[in-house]
């Protein structure tokens, strides 16, 4: 588990050596290991291959929301430990989640199954069982062969209001809209827990957040994406973060607890876990003292 893409170095090759490269050694070839996730994103952004990609989701025209995410089998899950039915839940939740982090109402999920040819049918229902419980109507998708289970599902959405990652002020509090901590719980139990859908709470606070984003990555590491976005020190009290039951306080850097992190003037009924300061990073605390927790970055 990585911070952040920004501290890896690349690796010397021994046989070239550190200096003078002889004419019959190549460089080696950059990996996606070498950068990781962040830093592939912010690869693509410079060559002019992608627009910026800073949010939860992508914004377009008349208050259209889209986002995306796939599920790999082995990566992001395994059925040993939940139900093809949970497995339905969460493929739509994650996605939902990034709605929620935009304000938006959503309107229907597009869903591509890829899936070896001896999956059985009632599997591959109870599947659509689970994203059908989400109240949100699948609308389309695709369906291809493969060795390995991969769902990928976008979701779309209408918002009046993106929030988005860059507008939290020194000043503004904190605030989460419920316990973190259940899905690291959960992994060292070796099962699963359901992720909670956060959208109401998502309108609520993008009517007046500085910046709103879901906790997918760790509370750390996502809150390091609002402080660097924002330009601003994000210091979170380690003592006033909820817990969820059975959660130890290092299951905070796990991640995908898809509650929903807001920079706000004014905290309503959500649980205050720190403020934004002037300054850059982010700045854990507990008992008063700096402490330190992971999270996750893919190809890290």
């Amino acid at each position: 588990m990585r911070l952040s893409a920004s501290a890896r170095v690349l690796p010397v090759s021994r046989s070239c050596g550190q200096h003078a490269r002889p004419a019959n050694c190549a460089p080696r070839s950059m990996r996606l290991s070498d950068l990781g996730e962040l830093g592939l994103l912010a690869e693509l952004e410079r060559r002019g291959l992608a627009h910026e990609i800073g949010d939860d989701a992508a914004q377009l025209e008349h208050g259209l929301v889209v986002t995306q995410d796939a599920l790999v089998a082995g990566v992001h899950f395994r059925l040993d430990w939940l139900s093809w039915r949970d497995l339905g839940w969460r493929a739509a939740a994650v996605n939902l989640s990034d709605l929620a982090a935009s304000g938006a109402d959503p309107e229907g999920l597009i869903v591509t199954l890829a899936a070896p040819g001896d999956t059985a049918v009632e599997d591959v229902v109870a599947l659509y069982e689970g994203m059908a419980e989400t109240g949100v109507p699948v609308m389309g998708g695709d369906t291809t062969e493969s060795e390995r289970l991969v769902l990928s599902v976008s979701a779309l959405g209408r918002s009046d209001r993106v929030p988005g990652r860059a507008g939290a002020q020194p000043g503004d509090l904190l605030v989460v809209t419920g316990p973190l901590g259940a899905a690291g719980a959960a992994f060292r139990r070796q099962t699963f827990v359901r992720p909670p859908l956060r959208l109401a709470e998502g309108k609520e606070l993008a009517a007046h957040a500085d910046a709103l984003l879901d906790l997918s990555d760790g509370l750390a590491v996502d809150a390091a994406h609002i402080a660097r976005r924002s330009g601003c020190r994000l210091a979170i009290d380690l003592d006033h973060v909820p817990l969820a039951v059975g959660a130890e306080l290092d299951d905070l850097g796990f991640g995908e607890d898809y509650e929903l992190l807001a920079a706000v003037e004014e905290s309503g009924a959500f649980a205050v876990i720190g403020r934004c300061e002037e300054g850059e990073g982010v700045a854990l605390t507990l008992g008063g003292q700096p402490y330190e927790l992971g999270g996750w970055e893919h190809f890290g």
